[in-house]
């Protein structure tokens, strides 16, 4: 009342340059789809993501590209290696996510006090990582760069990832990425386990 302006800027916005702002990474824009908008549509994307991520994976395994022919789709949907893939990819996530809220909850244990905060901070990271969707086109339009894409990718969701974090806690920059670190540690300690049991991950 006192200043005659919106708070939150972003209200009087277009969701197309929200949306924009959020793929820039701005505190603000996050801070706007987290806090003010009614958006619910963080577990289907989680799904979504971990699909992508494990037919690319899928995709990558000798066994799956011995066989091209396009008519074959229904046999590609009953593959047991791309439900495998996407188990293991959701073991990767989840085990991502739990380091993340350890590291958090062991440094600042105050700032996750209730369930609400929980919830909060784990729909934030789901929203953040809609990056993952850019491996449909990097995919799709597979050329010699596609690994070089697959890293720039990983490294924008991390960096969505951290500013999810930095939004919704009010941290400043170091804590979220020392949690995103310790977070992959423990996402990698998972890859060598299963490395070390034999699959192909």
């Amino acid at each position: 009342k006192s200043c005659q302006k919106p708070v939150d800027k972003y209200i009087e916005y277009d969701p197309v340059i929200i949306l924009i702002n959020a793929i820039l990474c701005k505190a603000q824009a996050y801070r706007h789809i987290l806090f003010n908008t009614k958006i619910n549509i963080h577990g289907k994307l989680c799904v979504f993501c971990l699909l992508c991520e494990a037919y690319l994976r899928w995709l990558q395994l000798q066994d799956s590209s011995q066989n091209i022919d396009p008519d074959d789709l229904i046999r590609y949907a009953k593959e047991w290696d791309f439900y495998r893939m996407f188990g293991i990819a959701s073991l990767e996530q989840t085990s991502f996510l739990v380091g993340i809220f350890i590291t958090l909850w062991w440094m600042r244990p105050k700032m996750l006090k209730t369930k609400s905060d929980f919830i909060l901070l784990l729909k934030a990271l789901l929203l953040s990582s809609y990056g993952k969707l850019l491996l449909i086109p990097a995919v799709i339009w597979e050329h010699d760069y596609t690994p070089v894409c697959l890293a720039f990718i990983k490294v924008f969701v991390l960096i969505s990832n951290s500013q999810a974090i930095r939004v919704t806690l009010n941290l400043n920059r170091l804590l979220p990425w020392l949690a995103i670190i310790f977070g992959l540690i423990l996402e990698n300690g998972v890859v060598c386990l299963f490395q070390k049991m034999g699959w192909d991950v």
